[in-house]
Parts: structure tokens; sequence; C-alpha cells
């Protein structure tokens, strides 16, 4: 599960570095997810944080 993810931009430089961070995080945190959801939380334009909460679904059997 990738870490919380908080960076301070100044430039745009840093802008586009922190854009493409952004989107390798999103990308790692969505692979293998099959149940569950992705929640990326933004500020001033900013990615500045995104969570993954995956579910395990349990199969019961019946007799």
């Amino acid at each position: 599960m990738p870490e919380t993810q908080e960076k301070q931009n100044s430039g745009a430089g840093s802008l586009l570095a922190s854009q493409s961070e952004s989107l390798s995080v999103i990308q790692d945190a969505l692979k293998g997810l099959q149940y569950g959801q992705v929640t990326v939380v933004v500020q001033d334009g900013i990615v500045v944080q995104v969570e993954r909460t995956e579910k395990h679904r349990l199969h019961a059997r019946r007799s």
C-alpha cells in the first residue's frame, strides 16, 4: 500500500514532477485492487494525499 504523499511545490518544473509522481502513486494504489477504493485528496490543485482501502470478500459455502 502506498504511503501518503505530501509535497511542497515551487515553480513549474517541480509541479510537472509532482504531477508525474502523483499519477505514479495513484497507479500503484490501483494495481491489484479488486474491491475497495482509492481516494485522492487535492488542495490548491495539488495532490497531497492518496489513500487505498481494500476489502476482501469472503465466500461462504452453502451446505
